[in-house]
């Protein structure tokens, strides 16, 4: 099957090498996709004359209708996209509606948000300020659509949810998309585009994909687009330091590498609800989606008097998961997207194994398959034995089912030990304690995009340490890119230039009372 690329309004064969995209159970290539030679400085163009411009004469409300409309095309094929996650991401069931229902639940959340914005076409912030002795000169804040481009890096994990999330909210701002998701699962990507353009509900232009090649993206953009980038840091620090991105001053947001952790509180023991689940939620982020994503836990953060109980809660629970072919009705974690990950992982594991050894390995894996036969890797826990003096479990993320727990003596070192990530996507905590939980927000929150604090009362009904809710922001400070995304309407001021105007009284309330206010 060949790939092709949507851009200028059609669709695109490239010419040259192509990537090959394989089925991670069997290793059988199931596509190609190249996107070399394809004229991307035209294509970018074609969307800020077309796409940008068509989406700015709407207001806000017309805008999220066009995403119920996407929406509603998505769920109409949800069956065939979940068949495509599980052929080309080696998703389970399970995983593969958390990516594809993940997506059309984004799009619906902000088409419902979007619809009660009504017809304005920009952003307002208000009341308009006097500023000099003059009470008739007044000045008060604007924010306009950027008349460029959004280009959107996708990572491999979520071909699905990644992009969505990203589209849902440039397009309610205003602002064309350029997607570029990553080759190797492009192939849900791809067919979800395609149905979107049968249905013709998008103007030319504001909706592009680019399926393999882009390396000369970034020498083509202006000052008018930005980059909201999801992947590792090292791609995102080679992006942005690209000599017209500088030069440029594009508008440049990353979510990269993230060590998250999970931290039980001291007041928590074995036998309590909090305790297990704890362990519940460890076991859930190592094997959804086989601990490919950018939020799981990548430390356990425990008191030291409950570390033996914790690895054995782990290691007993990680024993009942079946591995193997997710069309498997009985398999609970699936492969590897690809055995290059498996290779990155095997090379990150044994960075890990210097400062903390493997206390769970494959050696008590339930395999459902031969796990030489595809991009199988099973889960592992390590044990580090000095977490304050140790310094690659701290740096180094195995994008994979695999996490160190670690131990403290007080609550001060807990959280200095959660914050020793270097700035993490999120931090889970599971404690009782009223005082411990208040401290922790407080304290974990200048190094977190998002702290969950778990007790028995939500236990049941929270979202997960891992699952990204459109409410909320996404992203992280520090080593996690410090990108935001989302976080309801907060999502939409990325896509939006600032200005301040300054003029009569009468003419600035005439732009309050035309914008849209968000405060």
């Amino acid at each position: 099957m060949q790939i092709e690329s949507y851009l200028c309004g059609q669709w695109q064969a490239g010419t040259g090498n192509s990537t090959q995209l394989v089925n991670p159970v069997t290793n059988q290539v199931i596509g190609e996709a190249c996107g070399e030679g394809l004229d991307i400085k035209c294509a970018l163009a074609f969307s800020r004359e077309n796409g940008g411009q068509a989406l700015r004469t709407l207001g806000y409300g017309k805008r999220a209708q066009l995403l119920r409309q996407i929406a509603d095309v998505l769920v109409a094929n949800r069956d065939r996209y979940n068949q495509i996650a599980q052929e080309n991401s080696g998703n389970t069931s399970g995983d593969a509606g958390f990516d594809v229902d993940g997506g059309i639940g984004t799009l619906k959340y902000y088409a419902s948000l979007g619809k009660k914005l009504g017809n304005p076409t920009y952003l307002v912030e208000g009341p308009a300020e006097q500023l000099t002795r003059d009470e008739n000169f007044r000045a008060l804040h604007i924010l306009t659509p950027l008349k460029g481009v959004a280009v959107h890096i996708n990572a491999f994990n979520f071909p699905s949810w990644g992009m969505w999330e990203k589209v849902a909210v440039a397009l309610l701002a205003g602002v064309p998309c350029f997607v570029k998701p990553a080759t190797s699962t492009c192939l849900l990507s791809y067919e979800m585009v395609k149905d979107v353009v049968a249905a013709n509900i998008l103007p030319d232009g504001a909706l592009s994909l680019l399926c393999g090649g882009g390396r000369d993206l970034m020498d083509h953009l202006t000052s008018d687009d930005l980059v909201a980038f999801t992947g590792s840091a090292d791609t995102a620090n080679m992006l942005r330091s690209n000599a017209n991105v500088i030069s440029s001053n594009v508008r440049f947001a990353v979510e990269a590498d993230s060590l998250n952790a999970c931290i039980l509180g001291a007041d928590v023991t074995q036998g309590d609800a909090e305790f297990d689940f704890f362990i519940k939620e460890i076991v859930r982020e190592l094997t959804v989606k086989a601990g490919q994503k950018c939020t799981a836990i990548r430390r356990v953060i425990v008191p030291k008097a409950s570390q033996d109980n914790v690895i054995s809660a782990l290691q007993e629970r990680l024993a009942k998961t079946t591995i193997g072919d997710p069309s498997d009705e009985n398999v609970r974690m699936g492969p590897l997207v690809n055995t290059a990950q498996v290779k990155a992982a095997e090379a990150g594991l044994k960075i890990l194994t210097s400062e903390a050894k493997v206390v769970v390995d494959a050696d008590n894996a339930d395999f459902a398959v031969d796990p030489a036969q595809g991009a199988f890797f099973a889960p592992r826990i390590l044990l580090c034995e000095n977490p304050m003096q140790a310094q690659k479990i701290h740096e180094i993320e195995v994008f994979g089912p695999v996490a160190t727990v670690m131990s403290y003596e007080t609550q001060e070192e807990a959280l200095t030990l959660g914050a020793m990530g270097g700035g993490s996507l999120a931090c889970s905590v599971f404690t009782a304690d009223d005082d411990f939980a208040n401290k922790a927000a407080i304290e974990l929150a200048s190094s977190h995009g998002r702290v969950l604090i778990v007790n028995e009362q939500i236990a049941k009904g929270h979202s997960g340490h891992g699952v990204v809710m459109p409410q909320c922001i996404h992203g992280g400070p520090g080593r996690a890119g410090g990108g935001e995304e989302m976080g309801g309407l907060r999502g939409l001021y990325f896509y939006h230039r600032r200005s301040a105007i300054q003029t009569t009284a009468e003419r600035a309330q005439k732009l309050l009372d035309q914008g849209l206010a968000l405060n």
